[in-house]
């Protein structure tokens, strides 16, 4: 998963979280949802700005970051 093409890190939106390009929805957010048992297709009724790719590439952007903590901490 390229997730690059669908997250961004601006300074100017939600004081550079990483966020869903073209909105304000941060990935924390998204793996937050998933977390608290809203299923995916919950997520996109409530949000219409998110498709799926946009979901799997939340959680792929947090797998790559998982990875490379336990690679600096290894």
């Amino acid at each position: 998963m390229q997730y690059e093409q669908f997250i961004e890190i601006n300074p100017n939106i939600r004081f550079g979280k990483p966020c869903i390009k073209g909105t304000r929805i941060t990935v924390q957010d998204v793996l937050e949802m998933l977390a608290g048992g809203m299923s995916f297709e919950d997520i996109l009724i409530d949000f219409p700005q998110l498709d799926m790719e946009k979901i799997r590439a939340a959680l792929a952007f947090a797998a790559s970051r998982e990875r490379k903590v336990k690679m600096v901490a290894a």
